[in-house]
């Protein structure tokens, strides 16, 4: 027997064992799809026409939904912009990747589901609004907006080239990045994860240019609770800190200059109201100053008329009308942005393996309640509009119902690229779903909101939700309890937890949220280390 050649084959095998167990995250489908993730800001999906079309039209956010499924109970398990952020990156709750609201730090030492497909393979990078952190890992490009970021001639950190600023419209400037990146940088033999980020429609609301025409003469429907005087509920919403006309500032938000709130004897609603419109302005450029001022300033000059006559009812309807506007004006480009990215997957091949998301941080209030902003577990604020087109699997113009969360991106998108799912992700794959099938999936879904005291006021809460059911507490300097019944009251404006008939689902309910406090590894000893570490941050 020849021993130099036994040794050498010996060799191979074990490096082959030691090349494989290295290598074991390595993308193992034939043909692993695309994957391209588009995120809005406060996107509310009650502003899409797919969802309802009785305040705007998005016709290609919409094409997703045609062309794919519409989820009509997507929601997220923690209801503010940076912590939801860290859920879809994680895949695991607010209070185990750290990050439980804008203030606490994201524990760096997760690792991101975008961490995993890179070093399995995929070419993976991140264009718009990350809101935390201005290194994201497991990105072989990114070209993020520092913090919120600005509408008009935005800042970028690159990865590449520091910081630098682009003329233009924020949202026109990140579609760019985003087509320039598929046309120019993408690999063709590689599958790629694109996350495509959107700082639109976040407050304070600036519309595109070549929409302030149509949208500042528009007309909006009201919400029918527009008025509502939160009785047949408790504490948590009445002292909610989120009313258009008390809280909305006037400058900011609603565009009145300062000129026009001085000469009015108007008080600003904050002490950063007029600062924050006077910021926004300088970064305009002459012509785009020129073009704000010839449709806000007749907008200053019809208030200045008005006002006096105006009651706090009138004052309302005002506020609502010109949040409607510069909002659902800001959406228009994030529509038309996305149109621009279907047709070029359309055009060059790309559309039937590459699965394209669209979905929102959070949900939003349009004057539900009179409300604007989210936080609360509270339907607007909760449900998230949640688009998928994936056309190698998902059928056209699918529906799905069942109740899926922000939590479960990761292990969907890891799943559907062959790649082995770390086993402390918490989420659920929606693969079954995208396929047609509904069951034995999760039949309710569990949710904490964390930042208080802070702005809103909107109180400390967990709570679980089912299709026909929401249980909340509302704890720390409170304690209180609602039941909603998601059927019969789907505008949730009667609290039936002390209700004879709903004692029995009040009992079901408070046992299964029991049982997803154990299962997601929530409990009062973790909600007690949130609440004093919280004072330490605020100090």
């Amino acid at each position: 027997m020849n021993f130099s050649r036994l040794f050498f084959e010996i060799l191979l095998f074990l490096f082959g064992l030691s090349f494989f167990a290295c290598t074991s995250e390595q993308v193992h489908s034939e043909n692993p799809p695309n994957i391209i993730f588009i995120m809005s800001d406060d996107h509310a999906y009650q502003a899409i026409s797919a969802y309802n079309n009785t305040l705007t039209s998005t016709p290609n956010i919409d094409r997703i939904a045609s062309e794919g499924m519409k989820f009509t109970n997507a929601c997220v398990t923690n209801s503010i912009c940076a912590p939801s952020r860290a859920v879809i990156l994680t895949g695991k709750h607010s209070h185990i990747n750290g990050k439980v609201d804008n203030m606490f730090p994201f524990d760096t030492t997760q690792v991101t589901f975008p961490q995993i497909m890179q070093k399995a393979g995929y070419q993976t990078a991140l264009f718009g609004k990350l809101h935390f952190g201005n290194s994201p890992k497991g990105f072989d490009q990114f070209k993020i907006l520092p913090g919120q970021g600005v509408y008009y001639n935005p800042d970028f950190i690159t990865k590449n080239d520091g910081k630098i600023k682009i003329s233009g419209y924020t949202t026109d400037i990140i579609t760019k990045m985003t087509l320039d990146w598929l046309k120019e940088d993408r690999i063709k033999n590689k599958p790629f994860l694109l996350m495509y980020l959107h700082k639109a429609p976040h407050r304070n609301w600036m519309p595109a240019e070549r929409h302030l025409e149509e949208y500042t003469q528009k007309i909006f429907p009201e919400p029918e609770t527009l008025f509502d005087d939160f009785s047949n509920r408790g504490t948590a919403a009445k002292t909610a800190e989120m009313n258009i006309l008390t809280e909305m500032d006037w400058a900011g938000d609603s565009k009145l200059y300062p000129e026009t709130l001085d000469e009015l004897k108007i008080p600003e609603a904050h002490n950063w109201d007029k600062n924050v419109l006077k910021s926004a302005l300088s970064r305009f450029d002459d012509e785009q100053k020129k073009s704000f001022d010839k449709y806000y300033q007749p907008i200053n000059e019809d208030f200045i008329k008005r006002y006096p006559t105006m009651n706090s009812n009138d004052l309302m309807k005002w506020k609502y009308q010109r949040y409607m506007q510069d909002y659902l004006g800001s959406i228009a480009s994030v529509d038309e942005g996305v149109g621009e990215l279907l047709d070029y997957l359309d055009a060059n091949g790309l559309s039937e393996n590459t699965i394209v998301v669209y979905t929102s941080d959070q949900g939003f209030y349009l004057g539900e309640h009179g409300w604007f902003d989210k936080r609360f577990i509270y339907n607007e604020s909760f449900k998230t509009p949640l688009l998928v087109r994936w056309p190698k699997m998902i059928k056209p113009n699918s529906i799905n119902n069942q109740m899926v969360q922000n939590l479960d991106f990761a292990q969907t998108f890891l799943e559907a690229a062959g790649i082995k799912v770390p086993e402390d992700m918490q989420g659920e794959s929606l693969i079954p779903l995208f396929k047609g099938q509904s069951t034995a999936f999760r039949d309710a879904v569990y949710y904490h909101y964390y930042e208080f005291p802070g702005e809103h006021n909107v109180r400390r809460h967990y709570g679980i939700v089912t299709e026909d059911f929401k249980l909340v507490h509302f704890y720390y300097d409170i304690d209180e309890w609602e039941l909603y019944d998601r059927k019969k009251d789907a505008s949730e404006l009667k609290n039936v937890y002390a209700e004879e008939e709903y004692q029995e689902v009040v009992r079901n309910l408070k046992s299964k949220l029991k049982q997803l406090r154990i299962k997601y590894k929530d409990s009062d000893s973790l909600d007690h280390y949130y609440i004093e570490k919280y004072k330490t941050l605020d100090q």
